[in-house]
């Protein structure tokens, strides 16, 4: 069955019929080539024209602007052949100079394998001296000390590169003659990994200038709202943006699938995308379905094995699970069989949204909204990546992100991309990057300083009085215990840091707030998948004891959140209402948990943990006196309200800013501080900040706007998940009122934009 009549099969199915909330058709487009400024060596245009190959507009422009010694950052969709507009400048200056030498790194490993046998193919065919080798934590000992020797083209990932920094002088002869920094599938790199990403980029690029080489950038990266900004804050360099994609495409039908079209639904999202999974394969359509977790992925293929059983038990064979705990060769088969056609049907969690090459594919499911647009067309453009036609089915999820796109599936096809968010200022994340930068060389300010911030001089007299640094007569030095890069996660904040451990053996870390919130004692805590329960939770130590268990109820914490104003950077008045950004401590006290099975609670106990306090960035507004009025006067709960609209603002930020809902946190109180002003904050829940609230708030209309839609629009009578309904609360979802929430946004939505100054406070409250 080709993929129209799939799109007629499931419109005459009553079942799905329903469920059909709308269809987005896009027409093929035709190849679009381009020119280079100047010809090939006979080599590369041998290797072009031996493998087909005619360059699109997009690649020949890349390349253009990468032999003109400009930085580039491409943005083209899946499947446009980013790969070869970066290595085509790289083979050739590897061509026309003997010695030199580049970096490619990249978010995985499987991304990294599938990359280095694309290298050593186009190695092998040219004859160009690359020896591409990927150098990480699997490299054994015995072969790295030849990798730096010979290799040409080292392929590697930012928590190896952050290791051997400190080694540079092993590393001279790459260092000294880097030409090439390329950084594939660099949104990977947001957050506040990206932040300790960017600042080790810059350690990098301080030990390459201390050895005489200047690299330029190529930078590979799905379509961003913000890409020169993102890259200039990655890398600390300008770029020339590539985003005019020149290959062709197929027609692609998208369709939006909403099991709660109802308001209610009656079999959950995962059942949904099981019998998608399985119509699909059996109209002999390749089907590829990404699922949230590695446990969904297996639950949802060993669901369909079942139901493909039923009428061929080699059809039932041909569905496998994908996903990164599967070991090398086990991943090679899989992404083999894919793509030479023998797998019907893969469930994967996001391991397959990347680049690697698994061939033609006539359907993507995508079950559940995957936190951001770039994720979504990522995905969905695995579907068709020859130009056929294909289908993508997005089956939404009862949250309020996922419902807002089912009942606006224009604002879904219409939208802008995402913003990038990377913060190079947070002091934390700062701090700990110049420790292992006065590791690695000493810190003067002509080696360097300048590039970790105005805020480093500041910073390095802090970190001397902890006795951390030392200056000498050489600059800043390293003086703390240990290596430096051992205190520096990339993936967190510096500081504490407790060790989950199961019967002896580690199976994760987790900073004091996640730990709090997710690993206390009793609580039921997952893992890769897995499900355990905590034994022990000992503060001294910083060791979580657990043991393996199968339960059905889940645990969720209850706490305390108290706030203080400590200076505000920036206000507005946003549709009348005051708005304001700036600096605040944040202290949170979890007091409980409750024991729940679904909806059902069936136990509370009681938490004894000190509070956690920390510094962050947020964005507040006060809510003008008439709403509340209006709220009280049609005796609607107003404390509710304004519950209600911090849970929906919070719910639809990752729609303008790249973020997780489990990234912001958010305090509201119909009497805060000493003017007893009803306000509502949402503020970055990291120590430090990172930059959404910041960017949140540059974007307020919008947000607010969303916000007021999703929760007008959505059936529900009181308030449900789908809008209002928050899974992190930690007041129990207590007290909210839908109604007075509508109203409180509608406020937010309506009106003149202005700029008015707010006046300073040192206000504080505390909500339970």
């Amino acid at each position: 069955m080709v993929v129209p009549e799939i799109a007629r099969f499931l419109y005459s199915n009553p079942t799905y019929a329903r469920r059909i909330v709308h269809i987005e058709t896009t027409e093929p487009e035709s190849p679009r080539y381009g020119d280079l400024d100047r010809p090939l060596s006979p080599i590369l245009e041998n290797y072009l024209r031996c493998n087909g190959i005619h360059l699109y507009s997009h690649q020949s422009e890349a390349i253009n602007h990468s032999r003109a010694g400009r930085n580039v950052i491409i943005t083209t969709p899946t499947a446009s052949g980013k790969t070869l507009a970066f290595n085509i400048p790289v083979f050739e200056n590897l061509q026309l100079h003997p010695d030199a030498r580049a970096l490619y790194l990249y978010p995985t490993k499987a991304l990294t394998n599938d990359q280095y046998h694309v290298l050593g193919n186009m190695e092998q065919f040219t004859g160009i001296p690359a020896h591409p080798a990927i150098y990480d934590g699997d490299t054994p000992q015995s072969k790295r000390a030849a990798i730096r020797e010979h290799s040409r083209i080292i392929l590697s990932n930012p928590h190896e590169l952050h290791q051997v920094l400190s080694w540079h002088a092993k590393w001279r002869d790459v260092l000294s003659h880097l030409e090439f920094i390329v950084i594939d599938e660099a949104h990977r790199y947001r957050g506040v990994f990206g932040s300790h990403v960017a600042l080790l980029i810059r350690r990098l690029l301080r030990l390459c200038s201390h050895y005489g080489s200047s690299p330029r950038f190529i930078l590979s990266t799905a379509t961003l709202a913000n890409p020169q900004e993102f890259a200039r804050h990655l890398t600390g360099q300008d770029f020339s943006l590539v985003d005019e994609d020149g290959s062709p495409h197929g027609r692609k039908s998208f369709v939006m699938y909403n099991p709660f079209y109802n308001g209610v639904g009656e079999r959950s999202t995962h059942q949904e995308t099981k019998d998608l999974v399985v119509s699909c394969i059996r109209e002999d359509l390749q089907t590829l379905c990404f699922t949230g977790s590695r446990k969904m992925a297996e639950l949802v293929t060993v669901w369909a094995r079942d139901d493909a059983r039923r009428s061929s038990e080699r059809l039932a064979a041909s569905i496998s699970a994908y996903r990164a705990g599967f070991l090398p060769e086990e991943r090679r088969q899989l992404e083999r069989q894919l793509k030479e056609g023998e797998m019907k049907a893969v469930i994967s969690t996001n391991a397959l949204e990347l680049g690697i090459d698994i061939g033609s594919l006539d359907a993507v499911i995508i079950s559940g909204f995957p936190g951001t647009m770039m994720a979504t067309r990522q995905q969905a453009g695995r579907a068709g990546r020859r130009c056929g036609e294909a289908l993508a089915i997005l089956v939404a999820q009862a949250n309020p992100l996922d419902q807002y796109f089912m009942n606006h599936p224009d604002q879904f096809f219409s939208r802008s991309h995402e913003h990038a968010i990377i913060d190079t200022e947070n002091p934390y994340i700062v701090s700990g990057h110049l420790l292992c930068a006065a590791a690695e060389l000493p810190l003067k300010d002509d080696t360097g300083l300048d590039l970790f911030g105005e805020s480093a001089p500041g910073l390095l007299t802090e970190l001397a009085s902890s006795d951390l640094v030392r200056k000498t007569s050489r600059g800043w030095v390293y003086s703390g215990r240990g290596r430096a890069t051992e205190a520096v996660r990339l993936d967190g904040i510096p500081g504490e840091t407790f060790r989950i451990m199961c019967n002896g053996r580690l199976l994760e870390t987790m900073d004091r707030g996640q730990a709090y919130r997710e690993a206390h004692k009793g609580a039921i805590m997952l893992h890769q998948g897995e499900t355990y329960v905590v034994n022990e939770m000992d503060l001294e130590t910083h060791a979580i004891r657990v043991t393996g268990i199968d339960v059905d109820y889940y645990t969720q914490p209850l706490k305390e959140v108290a706030l203080s104003i400590i200076e505000i950077i920036e206000s507005r008045v946003v549709n009348g209402v005051r708005c304001a950004f700036g600096e605040v401590d944040v202290t949170e006290h979890f007091t409980g948990y409750k024991i729940k099975r679904g909806d059902t609670i069936i136990g509370v106990e009681p938490l004894t943990l000190p509070s956690l306090t920390f510094r962050t960035k947020a964005f507040w507004f006060i809510a003008p006196p008439a709403v509340e009025q209006a709220v009280i006067g049609q005796g609607f709960d107003f404390a509710g309200g304004l519950h209600g609209a911090e849970h929906a603002i919070i719910a639809l930020m990752p729609l303008h800013v790249m973020c997780d809902r489990w990234d912001i946190g958010g305090l509201s109180s119909p009497t805060f501080g000493e003017e007893g002003e009803p306000v509502v904050f949402v503020y970055d829940a990291c120590e430090g900040g990172i930059g959404l609230a910041e960017k949140a708030f540059t974007l307020l209309p919008a947000i607010f706007s969303s916000a007021f839609r999703l929760v007008s629009d959505c059936r529900c009578d009181s308030g449900c998940p789908s809008c209002i309904y928050s899974p992190k609360c930690g007041n129990d979802n207590q007290p909210l009122d839908k109604a007075a929430t509508t109203l409180i946004l509608r406020e937010l939505s309506a009106g003149p934009d202005s700029q008015t100054p707010l006046r300073e406070t040192n206000q504080e409250v505390t909500v339970s």
